[in-house]
């Protein structure tokens, strides 16, 4: 006779329940924290936005979507929204492909590699607005870097007021914020490229496999959870700037170089429009906010992966 080993009872096969009311009584502190730093201030700007507060008088008036109908209305607002979307574009585009391509080349074994990647990354550990002070200094008009190097070598007539006319203004701003947004990039896809396994590469160049094959059948593919996170954070990121462009350009010359961050601080605290500059920060927001769904939804379905 054969023993068989009886079943375990229905409830030794449950599985124990996770979560119950000692979880939300471990997060109730930070739920509040949350909701008293995050959530009432957002309805609070939200409910200004609603407005014709001009920050200082105790009273305001509820005027409803008027403040966003009269933004779509705004070509200063319509200006700087076309800057943002410029601006977006370029300080995404341009960080993110040099920022794989510095990844892949340090990726490999060099000694310089340690130094090279403190040197390529440092700039995005330095302050906005020293940046931002550096390179007024190359833009200058007269003893800049940039003219002067320009002259020494014969093409003089290339020097100009780089932020002092409109037709320069934007590109200049967005080129010391490639110089900063790249580091970031480049230490993301590095970390990435150290998990994709080696023996992928031995197979492919055993099959014969090209350099640009092995980076498009391998490299790429592997390194898709790195791009959801790059390009969801600096679109965010994008959306949000403000130092560099007050810093260097103050939205001028005229409005050439206005972006929705700038517009926003001198509607409340230079025209005193509250209301009008609240409602352009809900917009910001909410941009953001639709920027970062695609990065929370991938980062989801790993999880339950």
């Amino acid at each position: 006779m054969t023993a068989t080993l009886a079943a375990p009872p229905p409830t030794a096969r449950r599985r124990p329940r996770r979560g119950g009311a000692s979880v939300w009584l471990f997060a109730l502190p930070a739920l509040l924290a949350y909701a008293a730093f995050l959530v009432y201030p957002a309805l609070q700007s939200v409910e200004l936005s609603l407005t014709d507060w001009n920050g200082i008088s105790p009273t305001r008036h509820f005027v409803g979507l008027q403040n966003y109908v009269d933004m779509f209305q705004d070509d200063t607002a319509l200006l700087a929204l076309r800057n943002n979307a410029v601006w977006t574009i370029v300080t995404i585009t341009v960080p993110v492909v040099l920022g794989l391509l510095l990844a892949v080349l340090l990726s490999g074994a060099t000694r310089l590699k340690p130094l090279l990647r403190t040197v390529f990354y440092m700039p995005a550990v330095l302050p906005l607005v020293a940046i931002a002070t550096i390179w007024g200094w190359l833009y200058e008009p007269n003893e800049g870097a940039i003219n002067v190097a320009l002259r020494d070598v014969g093409l003089g007539f290339l020097a100009q007021s780089w932020l002092g006319q409109s037709s320069t203004a934007l590109l200049a701003v967005m080129i010391p914020a490639i110089w900063v947004r790249t580091g970031f990039p480049m230490v993301l896809y590095l970390a990435a490229l150290q998990g994709i396994p080696a023996e992928l590469y031995e197979s492919a160049r055993t099959e014969g496999a090209t350099r640009w094959q092995q980076f498009w059948y391998i490299t790429m593919p592997s390194l898709r959870p790195a791009h959801y996170i790059v390009i969801a954070l600096s679109l965010i990121d994008s959306f949000k700037v403000f130092d560099l462009v007050y810093a260097m350009t103050y939205g001028g010359p005229g409005n050439t170089t206005q972006v929705l961050g700038t517009l926003m601080y001198f509607n409340v605290f230079r025209f005193y429009h509250a209301g009008y500059g609240t409602a352009i920060a809900v917009v910001i927001t909410l941009i953001a906010i639709a920027c970062g769904i695609p990065y929370v939804l991938s980062q989801t379905r790993a999880e339950r992966r």
